[in-house]
């Protein structure tokens, strides 16, 4: 079953991306994929401000300069939604005789690539034996495009517009989201998904959505 991040560590993820850690250091020091890292970074302080982060630590690193961003540390109750002015950079972060050098980007870069890398291939992912979906009264897949859900709105809006499947790692979450007229389907064995990914595909459903992933088929 795949690995989830804890409390305590989503603080500490928090706390070392504010302090320049990249994305790679953190995943390496807890074991987790840069794909998972980004994801949690962004929901807790913000698309706009994880994108600015991200681009001074880059060039701090490639320049050999630590800013000192003064970022009070991440709190459990800051770690949901990091107010605007707590993680606002300081007026004396940069002294005058400071260069700092951002690289111009490139609007007409393809992104394709990074957007690949936001899901795991059925093939690749390592699923629990036991698995739950939810579905209607006569047992049809409930299908759902992406951009239902909140926590993968990052990506293109091509993405957003696929079909999606979701499944569940255990019984009580499955319960939690369960509405009238639905029933929820014990799955035995995950690896139907890898053998019935072709049917799925015909049916124009290319994407998988858990707990802790993006599942491609």
């Amino acid at each position: 079953m795949a690995k989830r991040i804890s409390e305590d560590e989503k603080t500490e993820i928090i706390n070392d991306f504010i302090k320049n850690k990249t994305l790679e250091e953190i995943a390496e020091k807890f074991d987790f994929t840069k794909v998972t890292i980004t994801k949690h970074l962004k929901l807790s302080l913000g698309e706009d401000k994880f994108t600015e982060l991200n681009k001074l630590t880059k060039s701090s690193k490639k320049y050999g300069h630590h800013q000192n961003l003064n970022y009070p540390k991440a709190s459990d109750e800051s770690l949901e939604k990091v107010p605007e002015e707590a993680i606002a950079i300081s007026q004396d972060s940069f002294p005058e005789d400071t260069f700092l050098e951002i690289a111009p980007l490139n609007l007409e870069i393809d992104n394709k690539p990074q957007i690949d890398l936001s899901s795991v291939s059925i093939k690749e992912v390592e699923l629990p034996k036991v698995v739950y979906m939810i579905v209607d009264k006569q047992i049809e897949l409930k299908t759902k495009l992406l951009k239902e859900y909140v926590e993968w709105n990052f990506l293109s809006e091509n993405d957003l517009r696929r079909n999606t499947i979701e499944i569940f790692y255990d019984l009580k979450t499955a319960k939690r989201s369960i509405k009238k007229e639905q029933k929820i389907l014990k799955v035995p064995n995950s690896d139907v998904f890898r053998i019935a990914a072709p049917i799925l595909l015909s049916r124009g459903i290319s994407r998988i959505v858990s707990s802790d992933a993006l599942i491609a088929l």
